[in-house]
C-alpha cells in the first residue's frame, strides 16, 4: 500500500508541475518539451531494454544515500534511461558521455570517490573498482545504474525532488540552475520533457 501510495504522490507533484509550468509565463521554453513529450509511450523494444536491467535499478534505487527513508524512485531511473540511451549500455554521445544513463568520465570519477567514502556495502560493485574507476566501466550496467542512482539523489536532495532541476543538474550541472530555474538550453529543456514523459508513462503503467 505504501509503496502505491508513493507512486500516486509522485503522478501527483507531476501534474502539479506540468500545471505550473503551462500556466506562468516565467518558462515558456520548458512548457512548450513538457508538452511535446506529455504523451510520450514507450515501444516493446524499449521495454525490453529496460527490462533488462531491472533488478540493478531496483536494487541500487533502494538505497537512501543522502536522508533516510528518501530513495530515488526506480520508474524515474527507467524514464531517465530511456530518456538518455534507449537502454542501450554501449551508448556514447558526442560529448564522450558513456553508458545507460550517459554519464562523462569526470561526473562519474568523481560520484565513484564519494560513494567508496560512505558506509555502504554494495553487491554487483566493489568499493575498490569505485575508487579505481576507468572511463570504459561506465559502460558496466552495473556501476552505471549505481552512479546515476547516487547522483538522482543527490540532486533530489539538493532541489527538494523538483524534476525540472533534478534534470536540469543531470544534465547541464549543478552550477547552471539560477534563481531557482533550469537553463534555457534546448538540450536540457528537451531531456526535462522526455524524462516527464517517460516518467508518466511507466507510473501509469505500473503493475
Amino acid at each position: 500500500m505504501r509503496k502505491r501510495f508513493s507512486c500516486r504522490l509522485s503522478y501527483l507533484l507531476i501534474f502539479c508541475l506540468l500545471c505550473l509550468i503551462q500556466t506562468s509565463g516565467a518558462n515558456a521554453a520548458l512548457s512548450k518539451y513538457v508538452k511535446k513529450h506529455r504523451n510520450i509511450s514507450v515501444t516493446n523494444k524499449q521495454a525490453a531494454n529496460v527490462a533488462r536491467f531491472n533488478h540493478l535499478i531496483e536494487y541500487f534505487s533502494s538505497f537512501s544515500y543522502f536522508k533516510p527513508r528518501h530513495k530515488v524512485n526506480a520508474n524515474f531511473i527507467r524514464a531517465l534511461m530511456l530518456a538518455e540511451s534507449n537502454g542501450e549500455p554501449r551508448a556514447t554521445s558526442n560529448k564522450d558521455a558513456k553508458g545507460l544513463c550517459q554519464i562523462t568520465f569526470p561526473t562519474g570519477k568523481q560520484a565513484a570517490s564519494e560513494l567508496a567514502k560512505k558506509n555502504i556495502n554494495f553487491r554487483y560493485v566493489s568499493k575498490r573498482r569505485l575508487l579505481n574507476l576507468r572511463p570504459h566501466d561506465l559502460y558496466s550496467p552495473s556501476i552505471n545504474i549505481l552512479l546515476t542512482c547516487y547522483l538522482i539523489s543527490k540532486y533530489n536532495y539538493t532541489f527538494q525532488g523538483k524534476l525540472d532541476l533534478v534534470v536540469a543538474a543531470w544534465n547541464a550541472g549543478e552550477y547552471s540552475i539560477t534563481n531557482n530555474r533550469p537553463p534555457q538550453y534546448k538540450e536540457t529543456l528537451n531531456l526535462i520533457g522526455k524524462v516527464n514523459g517517460y516518467f508518466i508513462y511507466f507510473l501509469k503503467n505500473q503493475r
